[in-house]
């Protein structure tokens, strides 16, 4: 009988250790009872500064800005949904050790401008122009 650990190391070639993280992640939150809310402000609190605060304030601004959106995790992220379908999520820079912390909207948002678009936002700082960036654009995919 082969080892299960040494089979998934093999299939996982190729993946770092924060892609592996983030699917063990997604697979755990297909089983667990703690979703929604609970399990956004969860996944905020575990995050090192300043992605902490960041996620937070852009929890905020998309709440208020798309009130029928309603909130889960999505890989460990948090993510933002209508149904089942993920509109937009935040992907704090700690997770694959990124230079910056992203905004990003899935396919199912409403952001089409002709045959090509932005679907991601580098998120270095956040102001009050950037902060009215990220309310038109959510508002603008769920419209």
């Amino acid at each position: 009988m082969k080892n299960t650990t040494a089979v998934a190391s093999k299939r996982a070639k190729g993946l770092s250790k924060e892609e592996i993280a983030a699917m063990k992640e997604y697979l755990q939150e297909k089983n667990s009872k703690v979703g929604g809310e609970e399990a956004v402000l969860a996944a905020i609190a575990k995050m090192s500064e300043p992605d902490r605060s960041m996620a937070k304030r852009v929890h905020a601004i998309i709440k208020a800005s798309a009130p029928g959106l309603s909130t889960r995790t999505w890989y460990g992220m948090p993510a933002y949904a209508r149904g089942d379908k993920i509109i937009c999520f935040f992907q704090n820079a700690g997770k694959f050790k990124a230079r910056y912390s992203t905004l990003g909207f899935s396919d199912k948002a409403n952001l089409d401008d002709g045959a090509m678009w932005p679907v991601t936002f580098a998120l270095k700082k956040l102001t009050a122009a950037e902060e009215a960036k990220i309310a038109a654009l959510v508002k603008k995919a769920v419209g």
